[in-house]
């Protein structure tokens, strides 16, 4: 027992390296090989798309198939502009390709999510909202409800008094 207890048998296992120190070199080589994916293209989707069509998408992965053949490059469309897209999707491939190389994207997915945004895209431009004019005065409204006392009550008289009211408020605002 007093020799097992002073000698050991095996020696002692070494920790296995980092994984990243033993990657870092394979990475390198493939990153070299094969390019960077939809983050190459964040770099230069205006140059590739243009300008029309890199203010409504932005690429976010490339789906390489198990099976070998094309990968699919998976589009973020903002809502409404995913038809027009979708229309445009053969020509987005070949000017894909074009940037890429020969075949290497197949087919679009189009994914209707805002855009998260990147460098040197300036985003759509958003309608303003007008602000809500002030209140009628008295003899404004009692004209208005003068002229229409002849309908009867529902949602046609309420939508008209509505309008009436857009429409005068419009003209005193002319006036000012």
């Amino acid at each position: 027992m007093r020799i097992l207890r002073a000698k050991r048998t095996r020696p002692l296992r070494r920790p296995p390296p980092a994984a990243g120190r033993s990657l870092a070199k394979m990475i390198r080589a493939l990153d070299a090989r094969f390019g960077q994916g939809a983050e190459g293209l964040q770099a230069r989707w205006r140059e590739i798309v243009g300008e029309a069509l890199s203010r409504r998408t932005e690429p976010v992965r490339l789906i390489t198939p198990k099976t070998g053949g094309g990968a699919t490059l998976e589009l973020r469309v903002e809502g409404p502009s995913a038809t027009l897209i979708q229309h445009q999707s053969q020509e987005v491939i070949d000017r894909v390709n074009l940037f890429l190389g020969v075949g290497v994207v197949a087919r679009l997915r189009i994914v209707q999510a805002p855009l998260r945004g990147f460098k040197g895209r300036e985003p759509l431009p958003v309608p303003r909202r007008r602000r809500p004019m002030g209140p009628l005065d008295a003899a404004d409204e009692a004209r208005l409800a003068e002229s229409l006392a002849a309908l009867p009550d529902g949602a046609l008289k309420a939508a008209l008094t509505r309008l009436g009211r857009e429409v005068l408020r419009a003209e005193a605002a002319e006036t000012r």
